[in-house]
């Protein structure tokens, strides 16, 4: 799953596989957190980041 940013601790990954993509989203790590976040609509399709993290991610 190849990095498409790094800030702050935070990771940004995205898988390029079609099955992996529905809806289209990208895969944000923070430390232990991990979430998946729907790139239209910004919110968490699956798992938690501290609001903060989230906030910046969102940003």
């Amino acid at each position: 799953m190849p990095v498409l940013a790094k800030f702050y601790g935070i990771i940004i990954r995205m898988y390029f596989l079609q099955s992996e993509h529905n809806p289209p989203h990208i895969h944000a790590i923070y430390n232990e957190d991990v979430a998946a976040i729907d790139f239209m609509t910004g919110e968490v399709i699956e798992g938690h980041l501290p609001a903060k993290a989230l906030g910046l991610v969102r940003e």
